[in-house]
């Protein structure tokens, strides 16, 4: 990694990149060594809907959302091909407390930033977002987010959602943000 400074205001900023409008992905793919397991996975525990199937090249593409708003294509690797990725699912605030109970009921460890486990969400205070991660079966880094209604924090970097609470003096917990 270079030491060298990025001058941030010598980087320009287009107002509307390429043309991208709202500029949501559509479409991440990610990589697994087991696609009948990763299938079980993305398909069966977090319940995305099977969009099409190419078993003799090994994928499975997966709709998040209603149909045609994004997916995911899960592409079976051999073992020394395959390489970690992460992507967010984004829900709503008021989604959080169920979106851990899902995890949990599925039997799917909840992680914070740092890939321990935990019961209490991750906020990304320059966001500022909640985040609860969890990963796939092939170890990929998965997230559900939400976005908070509060001032972003640039003075520090990844908090609990209880301390996020606690500093801004609300009553917050997986019953609700």
């Amino acid at each position: 990694m270079s030491s060298d400074v990025i001058e941030l205001d010598a980087i320009p900023e287009v107002s509307r990149p390429l043309g991208l409008g709202e500029g949501a992905i559509f479409e991440t793919h990610v990589y697994t060594t087991d696609l009948t397991q990763a299938m079980a996975f993305y398909g069966g525990a977090l319940g995305l809907h099977l969009a099409h199937v190419v078993l003799e090249r090994r994928i499975a593409f997966y709709w998040m959302g209603t149909h045609g708003t994004a997916m995911l294509g899960v592409w079976e690797v051999p073992a020394d091909q395959w390489r970690r990725s992460h992507f967010a699912f984004r829900i709503a605030a008021d989604e959080i407390p169920s979106a851990a109970d899902r995890l949990q009921a599925a039997g799917i460890p909840m992680l914070d930033f740092f890939g321990k486990a935990t019961k209490d969400p991750t906020v990304h205070t320059w966001m500022p977002a909640c985040g609860i991660f969890f990963r796939d079966p092939d170890g990929n880094s998965l997230e559900f987010v939400a976005m908070l209604p509060d001032a972003g924090d640039l003075t520090q970097a990844v908090v609990p959602l209880s301390v996020w609470c606690e500093q801004h003096g609300r009553e917050c917990s997986l019953d609700g943000c």
